[in-house]
């Protein structure tokens, strides 16, 4: 079907040599068209090569910007930790500061506790004196008592007692001074925990901490982490200016590259026009074979959509189906349409051939309005394997909307034909150069889509 098709061999390696006259051939129209096309398309392809490279580096500036978003709010996140502890280092320095005081006032109502218990014990002891000195009067009385016979006998019942009770005294007067003696060790011992001068006495002699040197270390240990955290907060702060340099130099760097993209884009579509223009002249160039067999596609498929319909197998609706359901589990996603069926049953009988009408063709497929693949070529047609997204991209392209620059200018275009110059993107980082003719698909007089037929240089 497609064996009139053939390339027309022009030659990109050989340079045009510099003649230092003119000559009648090198003025000739046909000759100049042909070196001109020559070299419009050389500039096309370097023209998609810098817009490839800029579009790779503009990714790499986004990514960048993105990471430096995130270090920036990871770093704002550090700096509120660094002033929470700021605030709790110095909650708990005051703390031990009041902790000091409470100790050092409980440690001198201590030490008026001994003080007390001395006056106590000092009672004691004179309640045993006396206890002693009761003792011995009541002795002294008892003997009287009884030299005087059975007249003094209730006195020395009586003196008696009375001794017996200050024994008893004298013994509780002891025990209570036996009490209070201990009570007093403890007591001291406790005071000397809690009074500072032991600090410098218990260190030199390595004992064990007093109460306040555990305070001091811990206090310390505390001024060392409030410390660490002024200094961390220091080091955040200019680290912080130094992200905030980066990243105006980055939003800089993304405005350059947004800019250089654009004049790429323009120098890119001159290149197309100027190709198209060439093409459309009559001139036979290196393209001229695929912009016909785009043509003629084109016009084979626009000529079974309208048969389909003119015989009831799809209504107009249900061709021209927008609404694009997701396929589950799909990625890249895969979308669904009403005309699937019928796209798979009519399509590959003229896509097919395509691909081997002419060399180097990549693939040849129709595209609807809004770049949606509904049947891809049969190489590019498998199911997509779960999880694997580079293997994907590459191999599974059906059932996909390409709405990229070139993608969809060739789904929309209206002109007898389309030139374009881009990278396609294979998955996994490989792009491969190529060119691409679109043509017009049209059904009962309505823009379906276009024809995507792409060659490599």
């Amino acid at each position: 079907m497609f064996g009139v098709f053939k390339r027309q061999p022009v030659a990109h390696d050989e340079p045009t040599p510099v003649v230092a006259h003119r000559t009648e051939s090198s003025c000739d129209p046909m000759t100049m068209a042909v070196s001109l096309a020559r070299d419009t398309s050389g500039l096309g392809m370097e023209a998609a090569q810098l817009r490839g490279t800029l579009e790779d580096t503009s990714a790499v500036a986004q990514n960048q910007a993105d990471s430096l978003h995130q270090l920036t709010s990871q770093l704002q996140g550090i700096v509120q930790a660094q002033s929470l502890i700021d605030d709790l280092t110095g909650q708990g320095l005051q703390s031990v500061s009041q902790a000091r005081d409470s100790v050092a006032h409980v440690g001198r109502e201590v030490s008026g506790v001994v003080s007390t218990l001395k006056d106590v014990a000092g009672a004691a002891t004179e309640i045993t004196r006396i206890a002693l000195q009761t003792r011995l009067v009541a002795f002294n009385a008892s003997v009287e008592a009884k030299r005087a016979g059975v007249a003094g006998a209730g006195f020395s019942v009586v003196a008696d007692a009375v001794k017996d009770l200050a024994t008893q005294v004298e013994s509780s007067s002891k025990a209570i001074m036996s009490t209070v003696a201990q009570l007093d060790q403890r007591i001291q011992s406790l005071a000397q925990e809690l009074t500072s001068e032991a600090v410098a006495g218990s260190a030199s002699h390595g004992q064990h901490l007093t109460f306040f040197e555990s305070l001091a270390r811990v206090e310390d240990s505390v001024q060392q982490i409030n410390q660490a955290a002024q200094e961390s907060r220091s080091s955040s702060d200019l680290i912080h200016a130094q992200i905030d340099i980066m990243g105006q130099e980055m939003n800089a760097t993304r405005q350059a590259l947004g800019g250089a993209l654009k004049r790429s884009e323009t120098v890119l579509g001159v290149s197309e026009r100027l190709m198209e223009m060439i093409a459309s002249c009559g001139v036979k160039t290196a393209d001229t074979p695929y912009v016909e067999l785009a043509c003629s596609v084109a016009s084979q498929l626009s000529n079974v959509l309208d048969q389909a319909v003119s015989q009831g197998r799809i209504s107009l609706a249900d061709l021209f189906d927008e609404r694009y359901r997701p396929m589950e589990g799909t990625q890249p996603q895969q979308h669904e349409a009403r005309f699937n069926s019928l796209t798979d049953q009519l399509f590959p009988a003229i896509q097919e051939p395509a691909l081997n009408a002419l060399p180097d063709v990549v693939f040849c497929i129709a595209a609807d309005r809004n770049g949606y693949i509904s049947t891809h070529n049969k190489v590019y047609c498998h199911k997509q394997r779960p999880g694997d997204l580079i293997w994907n991209t590459a191999n599974s392209r059906w059932r996909r909307v390409f709405n990229d620059r070139t993608g969809l200018a060739s789904a929309r275009n209206t002109r007898p034909f389309l030139l374009q110059t881009y990278r396609r993107d294979m998955g996994g980082g490989k792009f491969v150069l190529l060119k691409e003719v679109a043509a017009p698909i049209m059904v009962q007089g309505r823009h379906w889509g276009g024809l995507r037929l792409a060659y490599r240089f």
